[in-house]
């Protein structure tokens, strides 16, 4: 698996030690790149928005943007594994269809 997490100099991300997770955290934080960059896409945040929001700096932003966007199939990967792992220990990540008769 090739990424391009190795950038020369991330200034506000890091890696963390992590049995299997890769992807880079925000330096000093334990949040994921990939929650912030989910969180700004789901949200439709701009920006500024979400620099706001998570009380960082737009700089940091940018760089989570850009981690993110270069590095889509690591953090796919892990996705699926983190799914893999939640439903082998019988966790339903799907949620249960109700009918209600009217």
């Amino acid at each position: 698996m090739t990424t391009n997490s190795s950038k020369t100099q991330w200034q506000y991300l890091e890696q963390r030690p992590h049995p299997w997770r890769k992807q880079l955290y925000l330096r000093g934080k334990r949040i994921k790149a990939s929650v912030i960059y989910s969180s700004l896409v789901v949200n439709n945040e701009t920006l500024e928005e979400a620099a706001d929001n998570w009380d960082l700096p737009l700089a940091a932003i940018k760089e989570v943007v850009e981690y993110c966007e270069t590095n889509q199939e690591l953090l796919k990967q892990e996705a699926r594994e983190e799914r893999r792992r939640l439903e082998e220990k019988g966790l339903a990540l799907e949620p249960k269809v109700t009918h209600h008769s009217r």
